[in-house]
């Protein structure tokens, strides 16, 4: 029992310090990244502002709001630039309970995460953020400003950057599913109509409320859905029951010796 009681102090010291860790290497990198919060929540701002009417602009309901919400995208900049060190201390603290195969199969799976996400993210502000900001603007009635607040757009923006980025997760968490035998991949097949009628549920949940934004997100997620069932048919090596032979096992000790004493005793006839 102290043993245990030991072992699990060990593991929360373990944890604080990777989290201190983590916290350092962000302050380390929102620390410079603070003098340009303008510049970036300006780089973040550009796909609506171009698409604002001539005179068009943001506003600041809140006091301190011109100097938080920068400061704001700056944090998170800081953390999207260390999120592979946070991903390496969590791999660090797990990975001493994993067996080797899983190691194996963990790393890759955990940079194409991290690479996915990142996509993700470059989708929503390259091809999302454009085509749902000049629909709107166009859409707007004559004689409306329109204009947003810079905390309700920071938070539009960040939503819509986790939803995207979680999307393009799929193929990951597909092919975990199938490799910790959750689920095979005829399985996910017949799922397919269901997952694209999910899909559109997805999108319609999680986007603004217009066709194109659905589409933007539910048609990447059917077809990234696709993807993670051609790689797990690849990376997992299909069991029995995945092909088809749901009354397969594996002969017992006697069947097998049984057909060694007929191939022996066919091979004394045929020499006799």
């Amino acid at each position: 029992m102290a043993d245990e009681q030991e072992t699990f102090l060990s593991h929360l010291v373990e944890l604080r310090d990777r989290l201190i860790r983590v916290l350092i290497a962000i302050g380390i990198a929102f620390v410079p990244l603070a003098f340009y919060a303008r510049e970036l929540y300006s780089l973040l701002a550009a796909p609506l502002l171009a698409t604002l009417p001539a005179g068009g602009q943001m506003i600041a309901t809140d006091v301190v709001g011109v100097f938080l919400v920068p400061m704001k995208v700056a944090l998170t900049v800081a953390f999207l630039i260390v999120l592979p060190y946070v991903l390496y201390q969590v791999w660090a603290f797990v990975a001493p309970g994993l067996y080797a195969h899983e190691k194996k199969l963990a790393m890759p799976l955990l940079a194409a995460s991290v690479i996915l996400f990142f996509i993700g993210m470059a989708f929503a502000y390259f091809a999302f953020f454009p085509m749902v900001f000049g629909f709107m603007s166009q859409f707007a009635p004559e004689g409306v400003a329109w204009m947003t607040d810079i905390e309700k757009y920071f938070s539009f923006v960040l939503t819509m950057f986790l939803a995207f980025g979680v999307t393009f997760e799929v193929p990951v968490i597909v092919i975990v599913l199938v490799k910790i035998g959750v689920v095979d991949v005829v399985k996910l097949r017949e799922w397919r109509p269901y997952v694209i009628v999910g899909a559109f549920v997805v999108g319609a949940v999680f986007t603004p409320p217009d066709v194109i934004s659905q589409f933007m997100m539910a048609v990447p997620l059917w077809l990234l859905y696709e993807l993670g069932i051609v790689l797990a048919s690849v990376i997992v090596r299909p069991t029995p029951e995945a092909v088809g032979v749901s009354d397969y096992r594996p002969p017992s000790d006697e069947e097998m010796n049984r057909e060694l004493d007929r191939a022996e005793q066919a091979s004394q006839d045929q020499k006799s």
